[in-house]
């Protein structure tokens, strides 16, 4: 095999990057790489002679000592306009990039990190603008980076300027921004994960070259592109896809909020949403020419909130509601009898009007749905909880989430992720859950 490098960071690694781009890739640089002409199998998308080639990008700068260098000569890693510090994300997404060249089309998390630690630092800094036009790249790096995206603009100001795309791990760090502005015709979305193995065995066989592989570890050779795909590995790896693009969801909610939940995340089955659509979807806030918006953003003057959220917000359903403390109704009214003393107020029976356990009950079948979506979910990911279960114990779905990745950590074929419940997890019922079991025990009495 070629360009063995290359072909690493391509092949049996999950990619957040859209198929399409992903297709163009392998077709015009795929036969270089191991040698050969390439199929493809279980990708329905259009001809990659339709695709483009990635735009240049400007090269990224890789940690703190080349930014020091720029500010001892008197500038920045990045462009300064009206304050604001201007970062691109363009082309390809890698997560080490010492060795991308300026016209190499690949943008490093690396730089993109030292690029927004330098920004939060500058006093003369008081907004960060991210300039993305990009279908993906590489999982490895960028929860962390949209970790430090997400951080940053509790300090400062943080807007993402889609320039037509911010696919897979690109919307990813756009998800992270206080607002997402794209153009009419812009791209956002494909929360999903992708991973390409390639099969050289039959080619192999009409060279008549036949490869020996000797190893110590039943899975050491796991997805080798000597070989046919084997079921086990081949739905060992799709297992691999689900675990992140769980963790991918939960990434973009934590940027989102409620305009995008990690269920609502889920429930985009990796679509591409342009423009209008993604601002119903809750994907993004404002549709407007990027330049116009920025200086928009730019010309706001010193101590303007810059972060204000004015856009259409989320209308994807189910949505998840902050939970309501129980409503009381009125006490209910004891006729007056002469003889009887007043009854103390611990003896007044309390019971919610029609209206109020109407709001409960909804509140309750709406959280028992996510509750439901949430094992679901667990369940494609070889995790199996009881939802019925789970509802009757008042768990809520934060907690569920946090257990799943907890079992997914503890797996060998999962060992590298962290998770740490939310305070939510070991949180008391929810007060939803606590009316409604109230309101079934009066009821017998």
């Amino acid at each position: 095999m070629h360009h063995a490098q290359i072909a690493q960071r391509a092949f049996n690694t999950p990619l957040m990057v859209d198929p399409a781009k992903a297709l163009a890739f392998l077709s015009g640089l795929g036969p270089r790489i191991t040698g050969q002409e390439i199929t493809f199998h279980g990708i329905d998308l259009p001809s990659a002679g339709a695709e483009q080639a990635t735009p240049p990008a400007r090269a990224s700068l890789f940690g703190n000592d080349l930014a020091q260098r720029h500010q001892r000569n008197g500038s920045q890693p990045y462009a300064v306009i009206d304050g604001i510090a201007v970062i691109e994300i363009a082309g390809t997404l890698v997560h080490r990039g010492a060795w991308i060249g300026q016209s190499s089309g690949l943008t490093s998390y690396e730089g993109i990190a030292a690029q927004l630690q330098a920004a939060v630092a500058d006093p003369s800094v008081r907004g960060i603008a991210l300039d993305i036009d990009s279908f993906g790249g590489e999982v490895a790096g960028a929860f962390d980076l949209a970790d430090r995206i997400r951080a940053a603009r509790a300090q400062k100001p943080v807007h993402a300027f889609v320039a037509e795309h911010a696919l897979s791990a690109g919307y990813v760090l756009a998800s992270q921004a206080d607002r997402i502005i794209l153009p009419r015709t812009g791209a956002v979305g494909s929360i999903g994960v992708v991973a390409l193995h390639t099969d050289m065995s039959g080619a192999l066989d009409q060279k008549g070259i036949a490869v020996t592989l000797i190893h110590a570890g039943s899975h050491k050779i796991d997805a080798n592109p000597y070989q046919p795909l084997p079921e086990a590995v081949h739905d060992q790896m799709q297992r691999e896809l689900e675990v992140v693009r769980f963790l991918f969801a939960e990434t973009v909610a934590a940027g989102r909020g409620d305009r995008l939940t990690h269920t609502a995340a889920l429930a985009t089955e990796a679509i591409v949403f342009r423009g209008a659509d993604a601002i119903t979807a809750g994907l993004a806030d404002d549709l407007a020419d990027p330049v116009t918006a920025f200086r928009s953003f730019a010309a706001a003057p010193c101590g303007t909130n810059l972060t204000s959220r004015k856009g259409p917000q989320m209308t994807i359903t189910p949505t998840e509601t902050p939970n309501p403390a129980p409503v009381a109704a009125p006490p209910a009214v004891i006729p007056a009898v002469a003889a009887a003393p007043e009854p103390p107020a611990a003896a007044v029976a309390v019971a919610p009007t029609p209206d109020a356990a109407t709001m409960i009950a909804d509140a309750v079948r709406i959280e028992a749905a996510e509750v439901a979506q949430v094992c679901a979910q667990a369940a494609r990911l070889g995790v199996t909880i009881d939802a019925a279960d789970a509802v009757t114990r008042g768990l809520k779905p934060e907690a569920l989430r946090a257990r799943v990745l907890a079992d997914l950590a503890a797996r060998s074929d999962a060992a590298g992720i962290i998770a740490t419940a939310p305070a939510a997890a070991t949180a008391k019922d929810s007060p939803i859950i606590v009316a409604a079991k109230k309101a079934a025990t009066d009821a017998k009495r």
